[in-house]
This record gives structure tokens, C-alpha cells and sequence, in this order.
């Protein structure tokens, strides 16, 4: 019988490899060869790797790469390069290099001439959208929002504007404080998805107002627990805007006075200018 041909490359390549989030059963069969045949894993916590190896019967190597020692760690990830060596890339869980270490790494290898080779796989944003239910077309990926509230607010108030569903990463220490200050900040006609625990036994995936969600989450201690993906809806329409007109007049607003981004929004996209200039003002919080 023939032997399998490898999933390797013939040229060092950086392996970027996503693994489960939880159901061990959710790796690839293409990440399982990955990261059996390279000689070295790069991973965000190497004890909590060690045990995903562990179970998968993989052998290889394993080094640190996080966010303290990124830029010392893919020196080493290029030397091994260098040496003719064939390297993987994962984080803890899901996608690595999205809201997680990695993305400083992948840049200095690919500066340094050598093939980054994505492993796809599990990913708890594309998780969560899909089981969300919201039928606009297309999302804004946030990540995690700053952990100081003055700074949390303004992040969302950049966002108010946003004609698609917002997507953000929170952590069981902030999420209370995270969505209240979402209710806040944003109109209450919103609707939120909860999604925690994703492909975990404990997994709950729950939509509703955007009101009602810190009463429903300060109603049961579990709630609180997990990893957490939060979805909130599209920005609302305002009475006489469009959703592209508001995406104007919030690009607009970013550059330009409210007087001048109104018009030039009107201008662009037929909408009433005293329309535009009463959202503008909205936007602005004058």
C-alpha cells in the first residue's frame, strides 16, 4: 500500500492551525496530520496544549508563544524556519491570530520570506453568527472591547453607526459590566445573542432585547460562566435614512463637522439633509 502523502509542504512553512473549542471531536482531520508531522508546535499555553496533544496521540514539540513573549518566540519560529524545519501556530481554542496571540508572528514570518499555510477550522465567532438567526448581510468583528469602562463606552459609541450585527469576545470577569454598558450606550430596539460554553456541555446560545440582558444574566450565577461571543444587532434604521445613508454619514462624520457631513451625505446618497443632520447630532451626542 502506498504511503499517505504528507500535509506538509516541501517548503518551511508557518502552520496556522485551528483547533476546537471545546468538542474535541471538532478537529480536522488536515490540523490532526498538521500538527503530528511538524517538528514544533508554537502554542499559547503549552499546558493546556499538551493535553490537546495528549489526547490526539501527537508527539511534537511544543514551545511558548503569547502575548508576553511574542516577539522574542517568533525569533526562535524564524530560526527553525531557517533550519528547514516546518512549524505550527495554535492558540488555546478556535482561530489563532484572531483576537489571540499570533497575528505579530504571522507578519514577522511572512517578512521574512517564509509561506504562513492557514489550517482552517473551528472559529467561536463564525460559530455563534451561525447560530444567531440575523439575516443581515455581513457582520463587524470587534474582538474584545477595552477593559476600562470610559474606554469600553467610547469603543461601542464608534460603533453605534454600524449597518451590520457586532460581533465581541468578553470574559467571564467583565461580561456583566460588558453588557450593560452595550445597554447603555446603544438603542434599546436592539436585540443581543448571548452565546457562552460554545461546543461545551454546558454550551447556551440565547437572543432577546438588549434590555432585558443583564437582568437575564445576573439571573442564574451560571450564566456568567465560560468564554463568552456577543451579537448585537444592526444599527436601527433612523425615520428617513437608509442603512447606507447612515453608513455615509458615519464615515463622514469621522473626518468632517456635522453640518458638512450631513450635506455631503445627503449629496451621496439622496437622503433628507435635515434627516442626516438630526442623526448626525444624535451620533455626535450634541
Amino acid at each position: 500500500m502506498a504511503a499517505s502523502p504528507s500535509p506538509l509542504s516541501s517548503t518551511p512553512s508557518l502552520y496556522v492551525v485551528a483547533t476546537p473549542l471545546g468538542n474535541l471531536q471538532d478537529i480536522t482531520l488536515r490540523a490532526q496530520a498538521v500538527l503530528a508531522s511538524v517538528e514544533v508546535i508554537a502554542a499559547e499555553d503549552t499546558r493546556h496544549s499538551q493535553r490537546l496533544l495528549d489526547a490526539l496521540g501527537i508527539r511534537s514539540r511544543l514551545i511558548a508563544l503569547h502575548e508576553h513573549n511574542e516577539q522574542a518566540a517568533v525569533g526562535q519560529v524564524i530560526r527553525m524556519l531557517e533550519a528547514g524545519q516546518h512549524v505550527a501556530l495554535i492558540s488555546d481554542a478556535g482561530t489563532p491570530a484572531v483576537s489571540d496571540p499570533g497575528a505579530r508572528a504571522v507578519a514577522r514570518v511572512r517578512e521574512a520570506g517564509f509561506p504562513v499555510v492557514p489550517v482552517p477550522g473551528a472559529c467561536a465567532a463564525i460559530t455563534a453568527l451561525s447560530a444567531a438567526g440575523f439575516v443581515d448581510n455581513g457582520f463587524h468583528f470587534v474582538g474584545f472591547l477595552p477593559a476600562r469602562q470610559a474606554a469600553r463606552k467610547a469603543g461601542i459609541e464608534s460603533l453605534r453607526a454600524q449597518p451590520v450585527p457586532l460581533v465581541f469576545y468578553e470574559s467571564p470577569h467583565r461580561i456583566a459590566e460588558c453588557v450593560a454598558d452595550l445597554a447603555d450606550v446603544l438603542e434599546p430596539q436592539r436585540e443581543i445573542v448571548i452565546a457562552r460554553e460554545l461546543t461545551k456541555m454546558y454550551e447556551q446560545i440565547v437572543r432577546m432585547p438588549l434590555p432585558d440582558a443583564a437582568a437575564w444574566l445576573a439571573g442564574d450565577a451560571n450564566r456568567a460562566r465560560g468564554e463568552f461571543v456577543l451579537i448585537v444587532s444592526a444599527a436601527p434604521a433612523a425615520e428617513g435614512i437608509g442603512a447606507e445613508a447612515e453608513r455615509v454619514l458615519a464615515l463622514l462624520l469621522a473626518e468632517l463637522p456635522v453640518k458638512s457631513a450631513a450635506r455631503l451625505a445627503s449629496e451621496i446618497t439622496g437622503a433628507s439633509r435635515n434627516a442626516l443632520y438630526a442623526r448626525a447630532l444624535e451620533l455626535k451626542g450634541d
